[in-house]
């Protein structure tokens, strides 16, 4: 993972650096202009998109072009539509089906309706103001969630069939993965549930265990893919563990919500919409946490790289390569430890919600 890192930021050192042999080009172009496009960059990186974009050059023309890998778009608007994303050549033509014409939005990357002409009436913040279709299209957050999906599903039947075939001992793949599982057993569930109940919550919180930690290793890797920067991702996890404690919870757990023992009655009163608040906050820092750290660890790097192309000289394009660098180290670690933070808080909940007391 980090010779990969290390790869791509050299790369991006090399190509600043390179244009030290152009003094010309470097002077025509204006320091504003530069963080601005640096800025584009970085939000256009953290959103979901309809293709994944590999890199992209000028041709003979001065025109930019992309080289991407698109995705299938998928509309419904009086019926289904469906078309490649690079039908849009990147948000620079329109595509019609049927009688409806549609536009993609580079600053939002998202599909809007328009005329023959394909105008987009952009805002100050160049969001759209035309209707948009309903898009159920395969963006790229999707094709990665699958992919994980399918890696997780290899990965434990395989080390299930080892378990099985070896008369209970692992191997291959299987063996890296196996003091994993039992540290999410012995370390997170049994101490924060319980002996009694913690084997029904095992099988969603390795889920959640590893799905969390691929999806942010994945979003390190030079394509950049961050989902788990999605706060709809965050949310949608979070919603898992608020529905599950709710539903498994016992009596105990309800009657000290609505009606706590041993407390006068008057301030029970009181504390009642305390607790009932409380219940979708914890869902909600779960959501908030995941989100936040991802989103911000993405733009913290995105940002120290492009500071190799402001600075644009020897000395400070190196100590930028080496801060980010760095930080890419300390991402990897943030990585596991979302991870870990967000399993062992939903097996607290778990926890808080089957615990047994004598009154």
């Amino acid at each position: 993972m980090i010779p990969k890192h290390f790869l791509l930021l050299f790369i991006a050192f090399l190509t600043c650096n390179y244009g030290l042999a152009n003094p010309s080009e470097t002077k025509e172009k204006k320091e504003g202009d530069i963080k601005t496009e640096i800025k584009e960059f970085v939000f256009h990186h953290l959103k979901d998109s309809h293709s994944f974009g590999i890199t992209s050059y000028k041709n003979k023309n001065g025109e930019k072009v992309y080289v991407e890998i698109p995705l299938p778009v998928i509309l419904y608007d009086n019926g289904f539509h469906f078309f490649m994303s690079s039908d849009f050549k990147h948000g620079k033509k329109i595509v019609n089906k049927g009688e409806q014409y549609y536009a993609l939005n580079y600053h939002d990357n998202k599909i809007y309706k328009t005329g023959k002409k394909g105008i987009l009436e952009l805002d100050e913040s160049h969001k759209a103001l035309n209707e948009k279709p309903i898009d159920l299209s395969i963006t790229k957050n999707v094709v990665v969630i699958i992919i994980t999906a399918f890696l997780m599903l290899w990965l434990f039947v395989s080390l299930a069939k080892s378990y099985k075939k070896n008369n209970g001992i692992s191997s291959g793949i299987g063996r890296f993965f196996e003091p994993v599982v039992l540290y999410v057993r012995d370390e997170i569930a049994r101490p924060n549930i319980g002996e009694k109940h913690y084997r029904k919550y095992m099988s969603f919180l390795l889920t959640i265990f590893f799905f969390v930690l691929f999806l942010n290793l994945l979003g390190l890797t030079p394509i950049g893919i961050n989902v788990t920067g999605n706060i709809a991702i965050t949310f949608s996890l979070a919603l898992l563990t608020f529905i599950i404690t709710n539903i498994t919870a016992n009596k105990n757990y309800w009657m000290h919500i609505f009606w706590m023992p041993g407390v006068p009655k008057p301030i029970r009163i009181i504390l009642a919409p305390i607790e009932v608040l409380g219940v979708f906050i914890k869902p909600l820092t779960l959501m908030i946490r995941l989100y936040a750290n991802m989103q911000g660890g993405h733009i913290v790097i995105m940002s120290i790289i492009g500071l190799m192309f402001i600075f644009y000289n020897w000395i400070g394009s190196s100590l930028s390569l080496v801060l980010a660098f760095l930080l890419m180290i300390i991402e990897l670690f943030v990585a596991m430890l979302q991870a870990y933070i967000f399993t062992i808080l939903s097996a607290l909940y778990f926890g808080f919600a089957n615990e047994e007391h004598e009154h």
